[in-house]
């Protein structure tokens, strides 16, 4: 292409003349956070990048408080769209819906094994409404907290 508009071995700035020290001409020596993750190499289980798997971990860490990708992004030192896309890419599922999935285990796990309410687990998980826990409860399990909870603990009949 140089060629073509008569430019040779110049650009328009001038010669590019390597400095000691520094990364051979074509390859930046300093990366922005998305440049780091597409280049990243390091694998979990041979499938997720560093940063996806600290994501995920942020995310587990902190689903009982009110949680942004911003946030998350902010954690693991990147965009919010690019790891909104690259999230997805690994996990299968979009950050919202991860999000509540993490909610919704953390939350059958308290429906199981603990002696809390209804409403104290919704708002221990980090739902911001009763009706939305609910909702998104009844969405993935197919049955109320309620119901769920009977169903798990067997030999007892809701009294307590």
């Amino acid at each position: 292409m140089r060629r073509i508009l008569g430019l040779g071995s110049r650009n328009k700035i001038g010669r590019t003349i390597p400095k000691a020290g520094r990364a051979p001409s074509g390859v930046p020596d300093s990366f922005s956070p998305e440049e780091k993750m597409k280049n990243e190499k390091v694998l979990i289980n041979g499938m997720e990048p560093i940063r996806i798997q600290k994501a995920r971990h942020f995310i587990h860490e902190n689903c009982a408080d009110e949680i942004s990708l911003r946030q998350v992004a902010q954690a693991v030192s990147t965009s919010t769209n690019y790891l909104s896309e690259k999230f997805k890419e690994a996990t299968g599922v979009n950050f919202v819906r991860y999000v509540a999935l993490a909610r919704y285990e953390k939350a059958a796990t308290l429906l199981r094994e603990g002696p809390l309410r209804v409403s104290e687990i919704a708002f221990a998980t980090g739902f911001q409404s009763l009706s939305q826990f609910n909702r998104v409860f009844k969405k993935l399990a197919g049955q109320s907290p309620t119901e769920y909870r009977a169903a798990m603990r067997p030999g007892q009949n809701g009294s307590g």
